[in-house]
């Protein structure tokens, strides 16, 4: 899959994220479709069309014209969007260490002490 032009367009908006959710789930969009899918109240249909020409020109969606109207397609995967986006918490926030992370979970009361084994186990099979 293609991938997003430049380093700021690695982090999407809440607003383009609740839309690229949409088109991730759908695969293949049009507007319309992607405004039937969101929750009252809606936005108006140039409020969307605009944020998914955003998302074009950020490199996230692509589109096949029939005549003047557009079906929109991913042009990176959730999983890929997610690992890069993960990837910059940990770095930007720990210092690239999954210890720190872990750590701040566990200390904030997010994750439980058997959660926390499990991700030490996964992570000591991952690197095995």
């Amino acid at each position: 899959m293609a991938r997003p032009a430049n380093k700021r367009a690695q982090e999407l908006t809440k607003a383009e994220l609740e839309l690229m959710n949409i088109i991730w789930k759908e695969d293949k969009v049009f507007v319309h479709d992607i405004l039937d899918e969101l929750p009252e109240p809606k936005p108006a249909y140039n409020t969307v069309s605009t944020l998914v020409r955003i998302l074009e020109k950020k490199g996230f969606v692509g589109h096949k014209a029939y005549g003047k109207t557009h079906e929109y397609y991913p042009l990176i995967s959730k999983e890929e969007y997610t690992s890069r986006y993960m990837a910059g918490v940990l770095d930007n926030f720990f210092d690239g260490s999954l210890s720190r992370l872990v750590n701040f979970f566990s200390r904030n009361k997010s994750i439980s002490v058997e959660e926390t084994d499990k991700i030490l186990k996964m992570l000591k099979n991952d690197s095995q």
